[in-house]
């Protein structure tokens, strides 16, 4: 659940959740509030299918139709080594807030900390453990910026409901930093391997699956009202850094400070979580593979830190725009998911799949296709 959660909670998340804030103001509400029924719907119809199939992903889709699964990994991979990159950078610029070190150094520091991860006998209750804890950390320090900032919560209620502006492309680009590429599978998947699966075990899946939903919503909302309280008192968000601006507006320099590790937090647990997750994808395809996982995630890391060192360029529009790409490719993954749960009963142990998620998941479904469909010739507005 965590896995999930912290996956979701990374830089890219708190730079488009400030970013947007800064742009749309108390109407970015509408936008939240929209993702997260989307997220819902999502997450729920996955954890489900996965948890009671047994099977990963990629291992359904070539279920489906030999080469879908194949088609299905290599989007992740490549969406996760976009957002990875960002994750490192993110990182690294955490520990650079926090502690005045270089970002190159943070960064390099931070990917050494999270391989050293998976280089342990217990790599998997390791993680488990980082994550838990940096996740409510990221929670209490975002939840005592929203206080100090003194957001005006009766005009985002407002805008929830009477929106008065709405903007697809920040739709797109919030669902596809919440539920988009590799985040749809991470928690779903970290259950398979770690036995909880098969028709006994919906409880504890769909328990799980909400659990991770509401923790995730929750951060969204308690970032949005801590930057909106800045935005609202006439505070202009620094276009490389708005939720760094953000957090020392709301609270001077103890705020700056708890930014920082706010964002080396969500940095490092979402390198974690991507790279567990992009790895899970790749080691169905050959026993060696599997043998070799941690290895692999360790590889994972340390590619993108070569890639962040190498390119040397702030994370911020890069981790926005790898949310708006994740956007567009998440109605491929839940698509064959929601035809194994339809047509693939037989995937599904026999289990009768309820109806009702089904026509949620669908509906959902559809969404996304409709967002990505119509964000495709708007995504250049995002780094302008």
């Amino acid at each position: 659940m965590f896995l999930m959660a912290t996956s979701a909670i990374g830089p890219g998340f708190i730079t488009q959740t400030a970013t947007f804030t800064g742009r749309l103001g108390a109407a970015f509400a509408f936008a939240i509030v929209v993702s997260i029924l989307i997220d819902i719907a999502i997450q729920l119809n996955v954890w489900r299918i996965i948890g009671v199939s047994g099977l990963r992903a990629q291992e359904l889709g070539q279920r489906v139709r030999p080469g879908l699964g194949v088609l299905l990994a290599a989007c992740v991979v490549l969406g996760g080594v976009a957002f990875n990159i960002g994750n490192v950078g993110g990182a690294g610029l955490g520990l650079n807030t926090l502690l005045g070190i270089d970002v190159r150094l943070g960064a390099a520091l931070s990917a050494v900390l999270a391989v050293s991860i998976f280089l342990v006998r217990r790599a998997g209750a390791a993680m488990d453990k980082v994550v838990v804890v940096l996740g409510l950390l990221m929670l209490g320090l975002t939840a005592y910026a929203a206080v100090v900032s003194d957001p005006p919560v009766g005009q985002a209620l407002r805008e929830t409901v009477a929106p008065s502006q709405i903007d697809l492309v920040v739709i797109t680009t919030l669902v596809g930093g919440t539920v988009g590429g590799y985040i749809t599978y991470a928690g779903a998947h970290r259950l398979v391997d770690a036995g909880i699966s098969g028709r006994d075990q919906v409880p504890a899946i769909t328990r799980g699956s909400i659990t991770g939903i509401l923790v995730t919503a929750a951060m969204r909302v308690v970032l949005f009202l801590a930057i909106l309280g800045v935005v609202a008192g006439g505070t202009v968000l620094a276009a490389d850094n708005p939720a760094g601006t953000a957090f020392e507006a709301a609270a001077g320099e103890i705020g700056r400070r708890f930014f920082g590790l706010v964002l080396w937090a969500a940095g490092l647990t979402s390198v974690i979580g991507v790279s567990y997750t992009c790895v899970s994808f790749i080691v169905s395809f050959g026993r060696r593979l599997e043998q070799r996982r941690n290895l692999m995630v360790a590889g994972f890391i340390a590619l993108a830190a070569v890639l962040f060192l190498a390119l040397g360029q702030t994370p911020t529009t890069m981790l926005i725009l790898a949310g708006a790409i994740n956007g567009l490719i998440l109605p491929v993954g839940v698509g064959i998911l929601l035809w194994v749960a339809w047509r693939r009963a037989d995937l599904l142990d026999g289990y009768a799949y309820p109806r009702a998620l089904l026509l949620v998941g669908v509906l959902a479904w559809l969404v996304t296709l409709w967002l990505a469909w119509s964000s495709i010739s708007q995504l250049g507005t995002l780094v302008t």
